[in-house]
């Protein structure tokens, strides 16, 4: 049995380790030192190369535009890499909340609960009194 992959072009994947860091620096406008001194504290973590060099993907210098903007606006080092854990916390709950919505409407689909069953419909008779 042969093994078949397919090959995507790493550049259609958001997350594919691509790009050296001058093109990096380019594609983000920010100077290659600010991109290593981003990976150090820790804020963006490129991929790395067999030599060690680093990799930056679309997902990474999308991080790097939003670092520069939260800077822009009076945000610390600090403050900044704390935003990116609650942003990236709050995605991945995201997931898992649509991952449990799917399983429940599934769950109800399959046995809804009697209270939720449809009851007989009977006519409503209004009584007028001719007094």
């Amino acid at each position: 049995m042969t093994d078949i992959s397919i090959q995507l072009n790493p550049e259609d994947d958001d997350e594919a380790a691509v790009y050296v860091i001058s093109v990096a620096s380019q594609l983000s406008g920010l100077h290659p030192q600010t991109l290593r001194q981003y990976d150090r504290l820790g804020l963006v973590s490129p991929g790395r190369a067999s030599g060690r060099g680093r990799r930056y993907s679309l997902r990474d210098i999308a991080l790097l535009r939003n670092v520069q903007r939260l800077i822009g606006e009076g945000i610390n080092h600090a403050g900044i890499k704390r935003i990116i854990e609650l942003e990236s916390a709050m995605a991945n709950l995201a997931l898992e909340v649509a991952k449990l919505r799917v399983e429940v409407d599934a769950l109800l689909d399959s046995n809804p609960p009697k209270s939720l069953a449809h009851r007989k419909t009977s006519p409503v008779v209004v009584y007028k009194s001719d007094t």
